[in-house]
């Protein structure tokens, strides 16, 4: 798999060339509050996310992940969280579900394997790397489900595999509309709750 984003040169990070990157890279990185992610060797590095970002995390997580724990149906995490994929590629997806009978791939401090559910939420900065980098790798990897939030245009695009290692085109849900993941499904979530209330709303 080739990456089509540009990835982070990050200069005042030392490390291997881009391309070469590994977990034990991954590992001695500083912990400076910036989220890294390495994918086919390649380093990515982000900045902190807003609140407003965070906020609709958090609202994800109150309807879809809470209840899923309390209800016995799995185990929920948000970012940061250290899932290493297929291959070792250690990344840091905003929200993750494990369905319970998957319960064993957490363990050792990470998610190490194939998740139900990923979710991101695309800021300003991170378009072409969440819809296109990252959809290819957690594609490659199994990842059955994978969520986009879109907050710029109140949208919420579900991938779902049809073929080992591809998504099918996605569907995309509008603020007057629900959703729920195929895992999940008697969970549903109203996209216009995902952004409602915040005091703040800048990306």
């Amino acid at each position: 798999m080739v990456a089509l984003a540009i990835p982070t040169d990050a200069p005042l990070i030392s490390g291997p060339p881009q391309g070469r990157w590994t977990y034990a890279d991954w590992e001695s990185l500083p912990d400076d509050d910036n989220r890294y992610e390495i994918i086919d060797g390649f380093l990515y590095r982000s900045t902190p996310p807003s609140y407003f970002h965070q906020w609709i995390i958090r609202r994800l997580d109150h309807s879809v992940g809470m209840p899923a724990e309390q209800q016995g149906l799995g185990f929920a995490a948000t970012a940061p969280v250290g899932l290493l994929m297929p291959g070792g590629d250690p990344v840091q997806p905003d929200f993750v579900f494990v369905l319970k009978e998957h319960a064993e791939i957490i363990n050792d401090r990470k998610i190490r394997g194939v998740p139900d559910v990923i979710v991101e939420v695309i800021s300003p900065g991170s378009v072409a790397y969440d819809e296109r980098v990252k959809l290819l790798a957690y594609a490659a990897a199994g990842v059955p489900e994978y969520g986009l939030i879109v907050p710029t245009e109140r949208v919420v695009r579900l991938y779902k595999l049809d073929a080992p290692g591809r998504y099918a085109f996605p569907k995309t849900f509008t603020e007057g509309q629900s959703f729920s993941f195929g895992c999940l499904p008697e969970l549903t979530v109203s996209v216009a709750d995902l952004f409602a209330g915040s005091p703040d709303t800048t990306l």
